[in-house]
């Protein structure tokens, strides 16, 4: 569930970063794209390592990149790239996923 939900994210972080003025191509819609991207990835990462103190680790890591993409939704905010609505969209959706890899890493560190 957690992998599925970063996908999500992944694709409405696409479409709110899709308008996103031109010269901010190589800057903050890349850093916003590459961190929500590394959310899935690091969860896929970490449960194809087959160990479960890697799992948790990579677990926590995409963990990180949630507060990470976090703050860059809120700059963009600032910069008025996305609304008041958007943002708070995404980071409702934002803090879903954290909840979720949370009560994931709460239940595998109670198997170690």
């Amino acid at each position: 569930m957690a992998w599925q939900k970063a996908r999500t994210l992944v694709k409405r972080i696409y479409g709110a970063t899709r308008l996103f003025p031109t010269d901010e191509m190589y800057g903050l819609t890349q850093q916003i794209r590459r961190a929500a991207v590394s959310v899935p990835s690091n969860i896929a990462e970490g449960y194809g390592r087959g160990s479960l103190g890697d799992y948790i680790r990579f677990l926590q890591i995409a963990r990180g990149s949630l507060f990470e993409l976090e703050t860059q939704v809120i700059l963009a905010n600032d910069l008025e790239y996305l609304t008041e609505k958007q943002t708070d969209s995404l980071i409702e959706d934002m803090r879903t996923c954290t909840r979720v890899l949370q009560g994931l890493i709460t239940k595998l560190k109670g198997k170690q």
